[in-house]
């Protein structure tokens, strides 16, 4: 005999009456204020007094829209092959880093800790380093892990490289065995700094270990090195490769955690899945040139590779849109010396034809938006292409730089002219902007959506984390085919806003 279960949602489990019940009870018990007060307050929070005030705040900050560091760490770690990323700190840090990392690639996300505890806060954390390696290495057989730093090794000061060496001395952690580390404090910087960190360290100690040794082969290299960067959408390793096997050059992704976030489910899990290759860093040095998908992501790691590597550099914010798209492609034509093939040129033409389609939907749309630096490059661009008017831009981890490529970029159109760019400032300054000057839609991470729906309008989930959605990692939103992917993503919001909010005789069939 069967018994059937009707598996409820929270949102309808919560309107039965027993629960209500609790609520109240709840609420007796925690001795609220009225909800007169909340009433009140909440109306304060929408008046130009109150906007005034959340921008006058220095030392408080609500809702960032940021990460921090080892975080970005973790992500430039499992962009090697058989790498282990290794935290040294507590174990609710690493906690928190795998389960934000997984709640946006519904992944599992191998990373171990040093697991530091009051102990190690006062007499420092190289014991908990040496035995987690040694664990490290006979449970999990890593071929390199990649060591980062939590607030608490910081604030004490514990100095890896020495911790390292010792490990090595007490046979912990073979010779051969390569231990990169780098300094990736959470009170500091965003998880695109701690990102940046991690892959320089990679790179340089992948490198500079290859010199001294006569058995490394100095094969033929490709001739051309990729970086993505702190990259959330895996769809956009896969769009990158389609685009260059049409030129037919070899190229070298330096960093390529695609496989780790987008493991298949084959009946076994495995901890590491693809990466670079570790013999293919001492290779990509050989390289013509390196290009970069992101520029204030890898901002260290490419001053690296032109001074260290004496390579070209050329990097560019996320290419969303038919400009930034040319410019990929001219640029990969350059560096490998290739002609633009003709199948991307088509695929050009369809994208300028789609965005045709629909762009009287889209002209005139004031739109807020918030991320990090090159995708709100990308998303600007894209914005001022199909007349869209980018009016509010936070970046919470952008810098002087940032904010003055973003207004050039404003300026060059005339829909960017109401458009202001906010660096240091978070979603609840996001929520006064939007309160005070209402825009038609929100583009940026779920963090973002309480802001919107305080405002009224629509987010468009873009850029990372995404936790209430799912598989929009798996689309890739740069190029031609990302192009189009972001633009029904937009106008397809647009269009069910108008379904949602028309009258009866309004509710169109064709659009």
């Amino acid at each position: 005999m069967s018994v059937e279960r009707e598996i409820q949602d929270f949102n309808d489990l919560f309107q039965k009456e027993e629960y209500k019940e609790l609520l109240e009870r709840k609420k007796t018990f925690e001795a609220p204020c009225t909800q007169a007060e909340v009433e009140e307050a909440a109306a304060y929070s929408r008046t130009d007094a109150y906007k005034d005030k959340n921008f006058a705040r220095s030392s408080l900050v609500v809702n960032p829209a940021k990460a921090c560091q080892p975080l970005g760490a973790v992500m430039a770690a499992l962009g090697f092959e058989k790498t282990l990323p290794f935290l040294h700190g507590s174990q609710g840090c690493t906690a928190y880093f795998r389960s934000h990392l997984s709640r946006h690639f519904k992944e599992p996300v191998p990373a171990v800790s040093s697991s530091m505890t009051e102990d190690g806060a006062v007499f420092g954390g190289m014991r908990n380093l040496i035995e987690g390696l040694e664990n490290s290495m006979a449970l999990y057989k890593p071929e390199m892990i990649a060591v980062s730093t939590t607030c608490m090794a910081e604030v004490i000061g514990d100095d890896l490289n020495a911790f390292i060496e010792t490990a090595r001395q007490e046979g912990v952690i073979a010779k051969d065995v390569p231990v990169p580390y780098a300094n990736t404090p959470s009170f500091v910087g965003s998880h695109i700094t701690g990102y940046d960190a991690m892959l320089k360290s990679i790179l340089s100690y992948l490198y500079d270990r290859s010199e001294g040794d006569p058995n490394v082969p100095k094969a033929d290299s490709p001739p051309l090195n990729v970086l993505l960067g702190f990259e959330p959408y895996t769809g956009n390793f896969a769009e990158l490769r389609r685009v260059l096997g049409f030129f037919g050059s070899g190229y070298t992704i330096l960093g390529d955690h695609s496989g780790n976030f987008d493991s298949p489910a084959a009946g076994e899990y495995g901890y590491y899945y693809g990466g670079t290759k570790l013999s293919d860093v001492p290779r990509a040095a050989k390289a013509q040139g390196t290009l970069s998908l992101q520029k204030y992501a890898v901002k260290k790691s490419l001053e690296y590779i032109e001074s260290g590597w004496g390579q070209r550099v050329v990097s560019m914010p996320t290419p969303i849109g038919i400009a930034a798209t040319d410019r990929l492609i001219r640029e990969i034509s350059r560096l490998t010396g290739l002609e633009v093939p003709k199948e991307l040129a088509n695929e050009r033409g369809r994208i300028v034809d789609a965005m045709t389609d629909s762009h009287n939907y889209l002209h005139g749309k004031r739109v807020a938006m918030a991320g990090d630096p090159d995708l709100l490059l990308g998303l600007i661009g894209f914005c001022l292409e199909v007349g869209m008017e980018p009016v509010h831009i936070v970046c919470t981890n952008g810098d002087k730089e940032f904010q003055q490529e973003a207004e050039q970029l404003l300026a060059s159109s005339p829909y960017g002219e109401e458009g202001t760019v906010h660096i240091g400032r978070d979603l609840w300054h996001m929520r006064s902007l939007l309160i005070s000057d209402p825009v038609d839609l929100a583009i940026g991470s779920s963090h973002l959506k309480y802001a919107a729906k305080d405002a009224d309008i629509p987010l468009v989930r873009l850029g990372f984390p995404v936790f209430d959605r799912h598989h929009m990692h798996r689309y890739p939103i740069i190029g031609y085919q990302g192009t189009l992917n972001v633009l029904c993503l937009i106008v397809n919001t647009v269009l069910q806003q108008l379904d949602d909010r028309a009258p009866e005789y309004g509710f169109d069939l064709v659009r």
